[in-house]
Order: C-alpha cells, then structure tokens, then sequence
C-alpha cells in the first residue's frame, strides 16, 4: 500500500542525509525534519486530517513542545476537539505548570513528530498522567523503529506511526 503521508513528506524534503546527533543522543547518517515539512500548510492539514480519521476514541489531544504542537493543533481542528498543550520545562512566571490546557479526567492522544527512543513519548505521556488524564495511545507521524514501540509497550502504551523511516527512505 502506498504511505501518501510518507511520499508527501519525501517530497518536501523532509530527510536530509549527513551525520546528525538525534534528540536521543543517538547518531544518524540521515535527520527526519518534519518541523520544517509542517510549516507546509497541506502536509499539515494532511496529517492531521489522517489522525483524525484513523483514531476516534480521544477527547483530547496533546503535543509536547515544540515538534507536537502544530500536530496537535492540526488534529484538533480536523476533529472539533480540544488540545493541551505539554511544555519541556516548567516555567516561573504566569500560571506556571506543565500542562496548557485541562487534560484531567480525559482520554488523550498524544502526537508527536518523530519517534526514536520513545524517551520524549514517555515524558508526555507520564506528565499528561500526573495532570489526570488517561493515555493510551501515541500517534507518531514517523517512527524511526529504534525503541520507542518498545519502551512505550512497557508502560501501557500503544504507539501509531502514521510513517516509519523505512517508507521514507526509498527513493
């Protein structure tokens, strides 16, 4: 079957080749940069149209910051549901916290960008649990099958790539 989420992001341009340290601390000879391939407003609205329709059981959806925000907004307009926002770092000043938005006592899909490890996934998902709500499920628009199913497995959590690194590559 073929991937029109893997092809579009292929044809923006989203893998670039070299020698790159991923956010995993893991060194790659190729970055997946859906940040950029999601300043395209079509390859957004795709996405999220895509998450959408393939998951239906969340009242909420959450993206931690800065790669799952725009997904997250995506999905929410696509669906009519709300979004929470999950921040890296508490900050001092303002309302402080974690979490943007009132994920407590909800159903949540977690979005992210790209997937490797599963240690971002993780923290998500623990601090949209520690807000009060429910998540079982991480949506991931690319899996670079290095981890994260794995690790995320053991927690309870069922992750969805939309993508997995492989589909991207072929030329």
């Amino acid at each position: 079957m073929v991937n029109r989420i893997a092809i579009a992001l292929r044809e923006k341009g989203a893998v670039v080749y070299g020698d790159f340290v991923l956010a995993s601390g893991a060194r790659s000879t190729y970055y997946i940069d859906i940040k950029t391939a999601l300043t395209d407003p079509g390859i957004l609205g795709m996405i999220g149209q895509e998450i959408s329709t393939r998951h239906k059981g969340f009242e909420a959806v959450a993206g931690v910051a800065v790669g799952g925000i725009p997904i997250a907004v995506s999905v929410s307009l696509a669906s009519g549901k709300p979004y929470v926002i999950i921040r890296k770092e508490e900050k001092s000043h303002g309302r402080n916290g974690m979490v943007i938005g009132n994920p407590s006592g909800l159903g949540i899909l977690l979005v992210e960008d790209v997937t490797t490890s599963g240690g971002s996934s993780l923290y998500g998902v623990r601090t949209l649990r520690e807000a009060g709500a429910k998540v079982d499920t991480v949506v991931t628009v690319v899996d670079r099958e290095q981890g994260a199913a794995a690790l995320l497995g053991t927690h309870g959590i069922t992750l969805a790539p939309l993508a997995k690194a492989d589909e991207l590559l072929k030329e």
